[in-house]
């Protein structure tokens, strides 16, 4: 076999590739671009989809959870071609029938679930969107979000990702269960590089926190010289803001 040959094979299997997943996402209606967000595009720090390790990941649980399921299944077959040859022969057909359903559409699954995955990162909001039949797509803000942690475990490291939690106040209207956490929780999933996006995310929270108009406001009027202004561009902003929206007055 000569050196373009294999060149030439895996040209030829990312063309099948495309075009099959093209014509099933475009089938199951599932959306292969990063979702938007009401902000310019110079506010966008950045859209991602989890790691290929993570593609991985959730193939072996998947591989390990079709032989468990099947296992017993296939121990029946045999005990009934011990019992009933004839009747063995025929079962077989149909238990072969189903493996084969589940490995197929389970694995047309998996991949249809991470194309809809998306992040999107911007100054003032993430979006988190996932899902395959029912599509989730959750905003937080910056303002809303308490800590935010990395969690890794023992088959993570083998693939080498982990997840970011975003752990957020009550009422930041995070709503997800599926897959992405509870109320008060957003989760990253399957990133390899989960610790430069934590990091990232608690830098624009610090920086959202300094912008607003709390307590960093009086201690930073405490600390200021008499020279000094009192109010920082963002306050100003945000004080215009506010007086735009009241009712001139007579």
């Amino acid at each position: 076999m000569s050196e373009t040959q294999p060149a030439q094979i895996v040209r030829a299997s990312s063309w099948v590739y495309s075009g099959i997943w093209a014509a099933l996402t475009r089938v199951f209606l599932v959306p292969r671009e990063p979702p938007t967000m009401p902000v310019d595009s110079h506010e966008i720090i950045g859209a991602f989809r989890p790691s290929p390790g993570y593609l991985r990941y959730i193939k072996l649980f998947f591989w390990i959870s079709l032989v468990s399921f099947n296992f017993f299944l296939f121990i029946g077959w045999i005990a009934l071609t011990v019992a009933a040859p004839i009747a063995g022969i025929i079962v077989a057909v149909v238990v072969l029938a189903s493996v084969a359903f589940q490995g197929i559409f389970g694995f047309i699954g998996i991949h249809l679930r991470y194309d809809s995955t998306w992040y999107v990162l911007t100054d003032r909001s993430m979006r988190l969107r996932r899902g395959l039949l029912y599509i989730t797509e959750t905003t937080i803000t910056y303002e809303n979000v308490q800590n935010v942690t990395v969690d890794q475990g023992p088959v993570q490291r083998l693939f080498g990702i982990a997840d970011v939690l975003v752990h957020t106040a009550g009422g930041g209207g995070h709503h997800e269960h599926k897959g992405g956490g509870s109320d008060h929780l957003g989760r990253i999933e399957g990133v390899d590089n989960a610790n430069q996006i934590r990091d990232l995310i608690m830098v624009r929270v610090r920086a959202s926190r300094s912008a607003g108009l709390g307590d960093d406001h009086h201690a930073h009027a405490a600390t200021a010289s008499p020279s000094s202004p009192a109010w920082s561009p963002s306050h100003l902003a945000a004080l215009q803001q506010i007086r735009d929206l009241l009712p001139a007055s007579k």
